[in-house]
């Protein structure tokens, strides 16, 4: 994979119950991802950050009828816009690039990769994402951003968050280990692949990620990959909103995102990193390290 990179945040915390995600793209760029990515002998180009308002500008109760997602409508704006820079990045022929800001905008990153293209995704995350306004207990929209791309709920009724289509067979989530009792239930009746933390303790990382890239990649025109960070254990990624015990390790993640560089990756985004919950930017150095792997970075 030689194609330049082209960069876009997307500093948007409107679909989280914390505040600091906003700044996870801040953090990121500051961790050094322009050095790293130079290292790599690749063009790179920063789009710089999308303009998000700010919650207190926003209106958290404008929910769908029969359900609660907070600030929706804000958020189905930022993610349309991603949605085209994403898509036009791709046709410039670059790489695109995503820095989150939660796990939300990852609409509009598939949206935008699939526009025009058969995308498979491969989820790295410790959650499903797999509620709906009516089954999320918290009405937070980082919860809900697969079934959102898949049309589930009363998402089947919001156009811009399956704008492109996607292909549940060609979904699969890697590293669940925090799922609601109905996100469990939706997801085992889907037809989208689950690979929980106990499937690569029984088979290690590198044979469940090149799995998940299997079923991404039948059939379509690339892979997207999503990246939140805490798919990392907490003592790897203290920085997170919503940490949770016992995810991969260092070397796990590593070697994942170095499988991940071997296939027909074609749009990657890094998520949900918190420099207020960090501890000396850690995380969002991190998260430069990895995706400097999932780009093509080896030891040797």
């Amino acid at each position: 994979m030689s194609r330049p990179v082209t960069v876009i945040g997307a500093p948007m915390d409107l679909g989280a119950d914390r505040r600091g995600v906003d700044m996870g793209p801040s953090a990121i760029r500051y961790a050094g991802l322009a050095e790293t990515l130079g290292s790599l002998s690749r063009p790179c180009t920063d789009a710089g950050d999308l303009p998000v308002v700010h919650p207190e500008q926003g209106d958290p109760d404008a929910s769908p009828e029969g359900g609660r997602a907070k600030y929706l409508a804000e958020v189905e704006e930022v993610c349309v816009r991603l949605a085209d820079e994403v898509a036009a990045a791709l046709e410039a022929g670059a790489f695109p690039l995503v820095l989150g800001g939660d796990h939300s905008i990852a609409i509009g990153s598939v949206n935008g990769s699939a526009r025009d293209a058969d995308v498979g995704v491969v989820w790295f995350d410790a959650h499903g994402d797999f509620n709906t306004p009516a089954t999320s207990p918290s009405g937070n929209v980082h919860g809900m951003p697969v079934a959102a791309l898949l049309g589930e709920g009363s998402f089947a009724d919001a156009g811009w968050a399956h704008a492109a289509p996607l292909d549940p067979a060609n979904v699969a989530l890697v590293g669940v280990r925090s799922l609601d009792d109905a996100e469990r239930e939706a997801l085992t009746e889907s037809d989208a692949t689950v690979f929980t933390m106990t499937d690569i303790d029984e088979r290690g990382v590198i044979d469940v990620t090149h799995e998940a890239l299997d079923i991404a990649g039948r059939g379509t025109d690339g892979v997207h990959v999503s990246l939140d960070l805490d798919w990392l254990d907490p003592d790897e990624a203290p920085g997170v909103g919503t940490p949770v015990r016992g995810g991969v390790t260092y070397r796990e993640a590593h070697a994942a995102m170095e499988v991940v560089a071997q296939r027909d990756l074609r749009s990657l985004e890094v998520v949900e990193v918190n420099p207020i919950l960090d501890h000396h930017n850690r995380t969002a150095e991190l998260a430069v390290e990895l995706a400097a792997s999932a780009l093509g970075k080896r030891i040797l």
